[in-house]
């Protein structure tokens, strides 16, 4: 088993491990990920060669284990594997963890090298540069209303070798196999492009690109161009790990997107229209039915603008003291009834005036119709 050279562009003669390192990346990994991490910094440290075997000897895990940990890093943009024209690792390039500025990315095909072969030394020149991809800032914040910026990755055009390559892997091959289990259909070329360009150009892990699948699958979405916006609006938040990703979707409950889907909507929940639905909830106190109900008397009424709508319908109802079902029909059977019993108009001398028999739900849904168009 050859011998990896460890290098990293700034070096110190202490071993640190930057705050940002343990507040942004620790929680995420797994035991044998930080072990192996850790190990890489106190070899280079001591300027000490290593090698996969010596590794996975050290930890007592196989040289797979130490693989897999090594790319996850990798996908986390912490260090860069340099690779040979035979896709075998020959070098480990360790990247600043206390900077926040994007450090450069990995090589499009650098992800997936076969893990059959054997490896060879590395010189000490064998560091390889990648072309940069431009990542959207990711802040620990939250504000009310997240200024997201679109990715600038384009989906590549993947040949075919590149698709051989990528079914090659085992891991990758396992990831396959289960994404037609959970599609339940056999994959396309074009079904492998796209799972390969979340993978490649999104840097979804394998964990995180299997979650996504079976997250889509689970809201009756089984197709791989709308798997493919999912992933780009999760990369587009900064999601890059499975735990981000069930916070974020943790958020939108079942019942959120049954309500989407009442009014037309097929999109993953804008924070406007959460919030729309959070005060008909949590503010009104409506169960599920009554907002459905208002949903669908707005799509009745509107093709345009209907949270604004449903918004209208349900403030007034909370006014009015609606609180289940049952109280809409008899409220709806009270205002027929003032309809029906208004009273004749007077001859009496008194009251000689032109009088006027005023429609209050027309006008009411004149003012929200003009309320909508401004």
């Amino acid at each position: 088993m050859g011998f990896l050279t460890i290098y990293q562009d700034n070096y110190t003669d202490s071993t640190v491990i930057s705050n940002r390192f343990i507040d942004e990346y620790m929680q995420d990994a797994n035991d044998a990920q930080l072990k192996i991490y850790l190990y890489l910094i106190r070899m280079m440290r001591a300027r000490l060669d290593t090698s996969i075997g010596n590794i996975a000897d050290k930890f007592n895990y196989t040289e797979k284990d130490v693989i897999r940990a090594l790319k996850y890093w990798e996908r986390n943009r912490l260090l860069v594997l340099d690779y040979d024209s035979q896709k075998n690792i020959t070098g480990i390039h360790l990247m600043d963890s206390s900077s926040s500025a994007p450090v450069p990315a990995t090589p499009a095909m650098a992800t997936y090298p076969s893990v059959t072969t054997p490896f060879v030394p590395a010189p000490v020149s064998a560091q390889t540069s990648a072309p940069p991809v431009t990542y959207p800032a990711v802040s620990k914040a939250v504000p009310a209303q997240p200024q997201i910026q679109p990715l600038s990755v384009e989906k590549p055009n993947y040949t075919a070798d590149q698709l051989r390559d990528f079914k090659a892997n085992e891991d990758t091959a396992r990831l396959l196999f289960v994404a037609e289990q959970y599609l339940k259909k056999p994959l396309s070329a074009n079904d492998m492009r796209t799972i390969l360009f979340i993978m490649d150009k999104l840097g979804f892990s394998e964990d995180l690109t299997d979650y996504l699948i079976q997250y889509c699958v689970d809201r009756g979405k089984r197709d791989l161009r709308y798997i493919e916006k999912v992933a780009i609006s999760w990369a587009e938040q900064g999601i890059t790990t499975q735990k981000q990703a069930a916070s974020l979707a943790g958020k939108y409950d079942k019942a959120v997107y049954e309500i989407m889907r009442a009014l037309g909507k097929n999109n993953i929940p804008t924070e406007t229209e959460v919030a729309y639905i959070d005060r008909w909830r949590k503010f009104y106190g409506f169960e599920n039915d009554v907002i459905l109900t208002a949903c669908e008397r707005t799509v009745l009424a509107t093709d345009s603008h209907r949270f604004e709508y449903a918004d209208s319908i349900l403030a007034n109802w909370h006014k009015a003291g609606v609180h289940h079902k049952g109280d809409i029909k008899s409220l709806d059977e009270n205002h027929r009834r003032s309809r029906t019993n208004r009273p004749s108009v007077s001859t009496n001398k008194f009251n000689q005036f032109t009088q006027h028999d005023y429609d209050f739900d027309a006008i009411q849904q004149a003012l929200e119709k003009e309320i909508l168009s401004n």
